[in-house]
């Protein structure tokens, strides 16, 4: 068995690049914070008014209101030039574009909430066989 060289001619040292001194670093705990009360006066106000109209060009806001929907707490309705309403799907949403205005609405939960997952019955598991079938 072949015995490890103790220096090695190959091997570069990592070094890091210096880094250049900012003004005042923004901590990571301020940021995300920063953003969670954002999102929660969103959420709040909405939640207080029933529906909320963005503007079109409130990039911003609709950012937030695109977050908020992919976790399932708002829909979001495109206003088109004709007053037509078209729900957004999250996909289209956090592309946030500025062409038309949003409105935002509480998501609603139930049966006839048209929620994009379903949800399975609570009588039938999911691993149970019906009687007289072959497992």
């Amino acid at each position: 068995m072949g015995s490890v060289p103790a220096t090695m001619d190959n091997v570069v040292p990592f070094r890091r690049a210096a880094r250049l001194p900012q003004a005042a670093p923004i901590a990571p705990q301020a940021s995300v914070a920063a953003r969670r009360s954002e999102q929660r006066a969103l959420m709040d106000a909405v939640y207080a008014t029933g529906s909320l109209s963005v503007a079109a060009g409130d990039r911003e806001t609709k950012l937030i209101a695109a977050r908020l929907q992919v976790y399932g707490f708002l829909l979001v309705e495109e206003i088109a030039a004709d007053g037509a309403p078209r729900r957004l799907r999250p996909s289209e949403a956090i592309r946030a574009r500025t062409d038309c205005p949003w409105r935002l609405s509480k998501a609603s939960y139930g049966a006839g909430a048209s929620l994009a997952v379903t949800i399975p019955a609570v009588d039938g598991f999911l691993f149970e066989q019906p009687a007289g079938l072959p497992a």
